[in-house]
């Protein structure tokens, strides 16, 4: 019997859309596909807001695991987790980039701080 890869059934939130998006992933798929393919099935269910389909302009998060974010190199099947949120990047006006001491570590956190807002 020959290696089969195990599947998840990966339930993906989209902040700001209605519901989740339901899919199949492979354990070892990495976190920049499984964006991609919610960022597919995303637009071919006609969903709103259109978010467009470039993985780096978007934040993935476990949602049991007190919202980390995952890195997209990551494999999805390494955290046993199967519900996500996605959310887009936040994107600063060019001022307060140029003006900007923070560490880029801190980036896309708005995405975190406005989802807080909504569940608080």
């Amino acid at each position: 019997m020959k290696d089969q890869k195990k599947k998840l059934l990966v339930s993906v939130n989209v902040l700001g859309s209605v519901g989740p998006i339901r899919f199949l992933a492979n354990e070892d798929d990495k976190v920049s596909k499984v964006i991609n393919t919610a960022l597919k099935t995303y637009a071919r269910q006609g969903r709103i807001p259109v978010l467009g389909f470039d993985v780096n302009n978007f934040i993935f998060y476990s949602i049991s695991a007190g919202f980390n974010t995952l890195n997209p190199q990551e494999k999805i099947g390494s955290m046993d987790e199967t519900n996500f949120l996605l959310c887009k990047k936040e994107r600063e006006p060019l001022e307060k980039v140029e003006g900007r001491r923070e560490s880029k570590a801190r980036e896309g956190h708005g995405c975190k701080y406005r989802l807080w807002s909504l569940l608080g």
